[in-house]
């Protein structure tokens, strides 16, 4: 399952996103999408879990969490192959 996750510290790294995420089951990919001028965080970026009970547990948990020192949102990427 793949997830959004809106509103990230712009300090956040790849790094600190994808351990936040590792506990509540397998990171299959952990992308920030980044400004390609600056070089900085957009402040937000996708995880991908391969266990959807494991993804449900992320976003229960971790939607409205304070990180650093924003309140990241996270939810259910929307497909957008459509």
């Amino acid at each position: 399952m793949k997830l959004l996750i809106r509103n990230l510290d712009r300090l956040t790294t790849e790094e600190e996103l994808k351990n936040l995420f590792q506990q509540f089951g397998a990171v299959q990919s952990c992308d920030l999408v980044i400004d390609q001028e600056s070089g900085a965080s957009k402040g937000f970026g996708f995880v991908e879990m391969p266990k959807s009970g494991e993804a449900k547990a992320a976003i229960k948990n971790l939607n409205n969490k304070t990180i650093g020192s924003s309140k990241i949102r996270v939810k259910k990427a929307e497909d957008t192959n459509t």
